[in-house]
């Protein structure tokens, strides 16, 4: 299953069913679960761990050193989960030992053309980025996040939860579970109600939210009047929690 032009280091772990195309490069340090396909001209490095039953296409660069002037060689890493699809020309560099050290994408993602993860990024299962999607380093993505094509995420953003952003958004600050985002600079425009529509939330639940979202953004309101309230309003429903709780550890602040 591993091309004869391939390049795979003794060292590399590679389980049962693991597919190596041409002209790939597996480094010393790479651990690939069973089921993996990896494409073509594709260069795993550095501590890398990916999981089973994982896609990746042609000339991507995963574990690659961090675009970061302060990297001094340290044995940072990726770990990626199970059943991603990574597509052509992604790019996912390793960590560094000022942040946690570790670049992580979850399980369940679908990650198109031209997507860069920059080092320490965090990014849950489920999401979808779209062509050209870029993150800085240190950056936070939640689950079920989609993200347009050319969205643009500044270091140490945190984007919650069924988020989803507009094509060439620029997020300089942090985009809140459950909301729409577009434009440049990033604002916000409702509620994700289709996409939750379709993962099954109850009509209820989406009427909470759009309640939450008219506290946070035309209410007025002082931030420390929009937790207040939120709290209220939270006692009957998670899904508002989360967002008193987002907008509450939120490092950069939310976008307005």
């Amino acid at each position: 299953m591993i091309h004869a032009t391939a390049v795979v280091h003794p060292g590399a772990q590679l389980g049962a069913g693991v597919t190596v195309g041409p002209f790939s490069i597996i480094g010393e340090h790479a651990m690939i679960g069973e089921g993996s396909v990896i494409g073509p001209h594709v260069v795993i490095a550095g501590h890398t761990r990916i999981g089973r039953n994982n896609r990746v296409h042609p000339f991507c660069s995963i574990g690659g050193e961090p675009q970061d002037k302060k990297y001094g060689g340290e044995p940072t890493g990726v770990e990626i989960g199970d059943d991603n699809t990574i597509r052509e020309y992604v790019t996912i560099n390793r960590g560094t030992a000022q942040d946690a050290g570790v670049t992580r994408l979850g399980s369940d993602n679908w990650i198109m053309a031209y997507v860069h993860l920059a080092h320490d990024c965090q990014v849950g299962s489920h999401t979808i980025f779209a062509n050209l999607a870029q993150l800085a380093g240190h950056v936070h993505i939640g689950d079920w996040v989609i993200l347009g094509g050319g969205t643009l995420v500044h270091q140490f953003v945190h984007v919650g939860a069924h988020a989803f952003t507009g094509m060439s958004t620029y997020l300089d600050r942090d985009l809140p579970p459950f909301v729409k985002a577009a434009g440049h600079m990033a604002k916000p425009f409702g509620i994700n109600g289709e996409g939750l529509r379709r993962r099954g939330f109850a009509a209820a639940t989406i009427a909470a939210l759009k309640q939450a979202y008219r506290t946070v953004y035309r209410g007025g309101l002082s931030q420390q009047e929009i937790l207040q309230e939120l709290a209220r309003q939270g006692a009957a429903c998670a899904e508002v929690r989360a967002i008193a709780e987002f907008i509450e550890a939120s490092p950069r602040g939310i976008i307005r």
